[in-house]
């Protein structure tokens, strides 16, 4: 078969480049994941479904004890959700903007995207949606800010608004129930293109802004120059408008959460492709000062990546991360759940599993519960809402994104950026 005719290919009704391993089935999840052993692919797979939407009355499936329903509707591509002091709620409107692609491998990667919306014209805002009369589905929707660059992470310090465009980070005045005015303040500048997002999270003290800053590339495939302030987590102090890097060798680290018993900041993160299904699992793992997480060199627990010219003493200094999540799962959203939001449900991590384009068994397509105890992950992962993927694969109704917990602090808003809704889940009645 020739190159093109591989690029082409379809399977299942999706774009693929398409390579049988023939290996046995692993499970990449846990503190102590089978991760099986790498296999350069040379030509990555490639498989996405087509994006098909809710229709009809068709919804997520919920946990038992839980029932959800849409509190927003008719965004364009939804990303992200912060939820301010006085129950309003803010999405993040946004999309990857591709430029011209450069390898044949570009354009099949930029043909699978587009069949599931992820890449296109961005709307470049954030919008306000208020449930004025707490039903559990907002009536009023209000531009929050507009013009943007591919906006993303948000966070709220006292009457200061922080805003993660794809190039850096903006604060605004904030006054309750208004929108912003003006175009901001720079106070960050990050490298735009590759990993485009940038996730926010203020410090519980409120003295410290960390974002998270994904790499331009899937090994550092044009050199580790260009790779210069990514693959990271930036510290910016409030205080005296300085940032640095908080934690490196993170190829795409997106949504951040303290753990509260410990005061620990934790993150999901996005590993390498090229390897197999299974191979690198992503990650959810603490985060700790200083600390390097292997990126490209290495992965999970110091497993080279011989792809990539080595260093050796980074390889040694690297951490391994806590909890293995899947193989290629995209683990986008992140939010602590305390004990007593959600019935059945105890303390842990919410993950919205925004799902995989790069496997040929596709993988995530959840939003997912990782139980905790002592600060650290207890039990295996179960499932909150499910049903995104159509069991032939070839449809996908929605995709699952950022996620944080309601004003009432009793349900969970998640962003799905195919369905281009805001999903609330609460206990059933």
């Amino acid at each position: 078969m020739s190159m093109m005719a591989k690029v082409t290919a379809l399977v299942g009704g999706t774009v693929a480049l398409v390579r049988s391993i023939g290996a046995p089935r692993h499970q990449a999840f846990g503190a102590a994941p089978d991760i099986p052993e790498a296999r350069s692919q040379g030509i990555m797979t490639l498989k996405m479904p087509v994006a098909e939407g809710w229709k009809d009355g068709h919804l997520p499936t919920c946990a038992p004890g839980l029932k959800v329903n849409a509190f927003a509707s008719g965004l364009d591509h939804p990303r992200w959700i912060e939820v301010l002091p006085n129950g309003d709620v803010l999405v993040a409107e946004s999309k990857e903007e591709p430029g011209p692609p450069k390898t044949l491998m570009d354009r099949a990667a930029q043909a699978t995207m587009k069949r599931v919306k992820a890449i296109g014209k961005s709307a470049n805002r954030v919008t306000l949606w208020r449930d004025a009369d707490g039903d559990g589905v907002a009536e009023i929707r209000e531009v929050f800010v507009e013009n943007q660059n591919q906006p993303f992470g948000m966070a709220l310090v006292d009457e200061r608004f922080y805003l993660g465009n794809t190039d850096g980070i903006r604060v605004f005045n904030y006054t309750p129930g208004q929108p912003l005015a003006g175009d901001g303040t720079p106070l960050v500048s990050f490298k735009p293109h590759g990993h485009w997002t940038r996730s926010l999270i203020a410090s519980p003290d409120g003295t410290k802004i960390y974002a998270g800053v994904g790499s331009l590339s899937n090994i550092g495939d044009q050199g580790m120059e260009a790779e210069e302030g990514r693959a990271a987590i930036w510290e910016l102090d409030i205080a005296t408008g300085k940032a640095r890097i908080f934690a490196s060798g993170l190829r795409n680290a997106v949504g951040t959460a303290w753990e509260p018993e410990t005061g620990k900041l934790w993150t999901v993160v996005n590993e390498r492709d090229g390897l197999g299904d299974e191979t690198p699992p992503d990650y959810l793992t603490s985060v700790e000062d200083g600390g390097f997480y292997g990126w490209p060199y290495c992965y999970w627990d110091r497993i080279v990546d011989d792809r990539v010219p080595q260093d050796p003493e980074k390889v040694a200094s690297a951490t391994t991360p806590d909890y293995a999540l899947g193989g290629h799962t995209a683990s986008l959203g992140l939010c602590w759940m305390p004990e007593g939001t959600l019935p059945g449900f105890g303390n842990g991590m919410v993950i919205g599993q925004h799902g995989s384009w790069n496997r040929s068994k596709l993988s995530g397509y959840k939003l997912i519960f990782i139980p905790f105890e002592n600060g650290k992950p207890s039990g295996p992962a179960r499932d909150i809402l499910s049903g995104f993927l159509s069991e032939d694969e070839k449809l996908a109704y929605g995709r699952p994104v950022g996620v944080t917990l309601g004003a009432d602090r009793k349900s969970l808003l998640m962003a799905d950026d195919v369905g281009d809704i805001i999903w609330r889940v609460t206990a059933a009645d």
